[in-house]
């Protein structure tokens, strides 16, 4: 996992819905779009990971925003931790957020999801297809999505470690069931956690050419400027 060096950006720390749920929203001085992370079970905004992999995004000219989709009691619930249905209802709930905010109501937004997340992030992009421009699943689990995979609409990468042979296997049915553009992406020598040495910066790489890609070709073309 190579270092990136930060570009100038600005950070604020925000709280997201009635449930207050916090997260970190930051912006490179010339952003061309924002993807919101929604990270697995046992991972959290803090996670030095999804650091990691925003900062690769901020490299493409994306804004991020990493957050916790469960408070801190309701993540001692495991039935909580793996209701895709209450985790998708954050991330959409997340995107109205997004949209109500000054500046960003015509911002390119990508979903980036992983392991349980990406399941809440199909969810999200399924029901709300106006509000999502493109989706990145990391050693995700569609499966555990698998009644709204056929409603996704957005351009959709998924991303598996070639030894991560389970999820890869899940993945290569989850693909055959959406209809949308889409393309399976497999890293080799890669376990689930992207764990071996370069096997997290081809990810990112990936995710990030993905997210510029269809995030600058989405309908708002015009670049944002940070101004909050």
């Amino acid at each position: 996992m190579a270092l990136h060096q930060p570009l100038p950006q600005k950070t604020e720390r925000v709280q997201i819905g009635a449930t207050a749920l916090p997260g970190v929203l930051a912006l490179p001085n010339r952003c061309v779009g924002l993807v919101v992370f929604v990270h697995g079970s046992g991972s959290s905004r803090n996670s030095p990971r999804n650091q990691f992999v925003a900062q690769v995004m901020h490299s493409y000219g994306l804004g991020t925003l990493l957050m916790d989709l469960l408070s801190e009691p309701e993540a001692m619930d495991r039935r909580k931790v793996f209701d895709i249905d209450l985790l998708g209802a954050r991330v959409m709930q997340t995107l109205q957020w997004l949209r109500a905010r000054k500046g960003f109501e015509r911002l390119p937004v990508g979903l980036f999801g992983a392991s349980t997340g990406a399941a809440a992030a199909l969810v999200a992009a399924a029901q709300k297809p106006a509000q999502v421009n493109a989706l990145v699943s990391r050693g995700g689990r569609p499966d555990l999505a698998d009644s709204y995979l056929a409603s996704v609409r957005v351009p959709t990468l998924l991303i598996v470690g070639g030894q991560d042979h389970d999820v890869l296997e899940l993945n290569r049915r989850a693909l055959d069931a959406l209809s949308c553009p889409k393309k399976l992406e497999i890293v080799p020598g890669a376990t689930h956690l992207f764990e071996e040495p370069g096997a997290l910066d081809i990810a990112a790489s990936l995710a990030g050419h993905w997210f510029e890609h269809h995030l600058t070709s989405a309908d708002a073309q015009l670049a944002f400027k940070a101004s909050t």
